[in-house]
């Protein structure tokens, strides 16, 4: 196959560029953003942890992916819809507060439109990936991850400090939903940004969607039957039980624990993207040159240390959240694009599709189990006036306490089996 062809060259590019702007629109419905809406409604820090974590949730619907790459219709095609749906959804977010409907219904509404936006995104993430992705030469594959995350990063930086003094002037102005208004129109945008960039990817025919039909006792014995597969999935299942006890509730403890402003948020973010700007190449070249699973094990080591520095974070020792981001961005460097990448080395190119799938849909579950036990025990503690046995603490710090944990057990099982083989 030919990847210098014209056509392969701008698939490539567009996919680099759509792939930014979804991360665009990930930075305006995660995080502070997000924990920002929420608290503007009144929703609880528990709670708020749990609605975060959501994207975990929808993860389980990535199991329809296995059946629908069986309809008789092009992957782009496929894609652009329910791209296109989950877009509208996330839009739909910050207009709720517009809604002349009481707390309670706009809550459900907001925990809706999360669960369809990420249900509709996750949906297509594996045939998206295996769509877009193979317009690049496999030999080369974590490298292009790695620019493709590195405009992704320049840009997310760019916007997310722009967004952050955007949110923070409204709500100084006290115009706070005017400021939702405007994240509202930004998604919009984005959106329409993201449909040309899927339009310029070289279509796959229908042919092809046919000939990647499987019977499902042959899926079932390519992933699941695959004994060293399995050790990939309970890997996953590791790093997204770790995620779920404490991602989904930093947002909120970073603006009513550390008092940290949504504009000050955004520049120790971009501190932390500047940095893993700087080692995703590196990262993707050794993941290259040694395997997929040093490298997504080197990003377990850095995401272990994230989480220490949470522990330890209070309102005397703020700065620890500045090292907790740091680290937490750079890990990804390691285990995002490696999450895929290593797929590769452990199920057959044609069972690819499914087998993310599988991976990520039982990891997500595992994920929100987590996050609903986390969310309890962060009730609990912030209930008992932030003590545990005596000892003063944020729920928050006990929570990363337990992923520090969850992690060394993740980097003790990488090295003890899935790198062995």
């Amino acid at each position: 196959m030919d990847y210098q062809l014209p056509e392969y060259k701008r698939s490539r590019g567009a996919y680099m560029v759509e792939s930014s702007v979804q991360y665009l629109v990930t930075l305006l419905v995660t995080d502070t953003f997000l924990a920002k809406l929420l608290t503007n409604i009144g929703i609880s820090d528990s709670l708020t942890g749990v609605i975060s974590s959501f994207v975990s949730l929808a993860f389980l619907v990535q199991l329809l992916s296995i059946f629908l790459v069986k309809v008789r219709l092009s992957s782009k095609t496929i894609v652009i819809l329910f791209d296109t749906i989950s877009m509208f959804f996330f839009m739909l977010l910050y207009l709720v507060p517009f809604f002349p409907i009481d707390k309670q219904a706009k809550s459900i509404l907001i925990m809706v439109s999360i669960i369809v936006a990420y249900a509709a995104n996750c949906l297509i993430l594996p045939i998206s990936f295996q769509w877009a992705n193979s317009y690049v030469d496999p030999t080369r594959r974590a490298r292009y991850s790695a620019s493709k995350e590195i405009l992704s990063l320049l840009s997310g930086m760019v916007f997310s400090v722009v967004m952050g003094y955007v949110i923070d002037r409204y709500e100084g102005l006290g115009n706070l939903n005017g400021g939702f208004l405007f994240l509202a129109m930004s998604i919009l945008v984005l959106n329409i940004c993201n449909f040309i960039c899927y339009l310029m990817i070289k279509k796959d025919t229908e042919k092809t969607i046919e000939e990647k039909q499987e019977p499902f006792s042959a899926v079932w014995k390519h992933t699941v039957g695959n004994k060293e597969f399995r050790n990939v999935i309970f890997l996953g299942i590791l790093l997204n039980v770790a995620s779920g006890f404490t991602m989904g509730f930093i947002g909120v403890f970073k603006l009513n624990d550390l008092l940290i402003s949504v504009f000050a948020v955004q520049i120790i973010n971009v501190a932390a993207n500047l940095v893993r700007m700087c080692i995703s190449k590196p990262f993707g070249a050794y993941s290259d040159k040694h395997s997929f699973v040093k490298g997504y094990k080197l990003g377990l080591y850095l995401v272990a240390g994230s989480y220490l520095a949470a522990v330890f974070t209070t309102k005397n020792t703020w700065f620890l959240i500045v090292v907790h981001t740091v680290l937490y961005s750079c890990s990804m460097a390691g285990t995002n694009q490696n999450s895929y990448n290593i797929t590769y080395s452990y199920v057959d190119n044609r069972y690819i599709t499914q087998a993310t799938a599988i991976k990520y849909s039982i990891g997500g579950v595992c994920g929100f189990a987590a996050s609903i036990l986390a969310g309890k025990i962060l009730s609990f503690i912030q209930g008992s006036g932030n003590q545990l046995f005596g000892i003063t603490m944020y729920g928050q710090q006990l929570l990363a306490a337990i992923s520090f944990l969850v992690i060394l057990a993740a980097i003790f099982f990488t090295g003890k089996v899935i790198e062995k083989k």
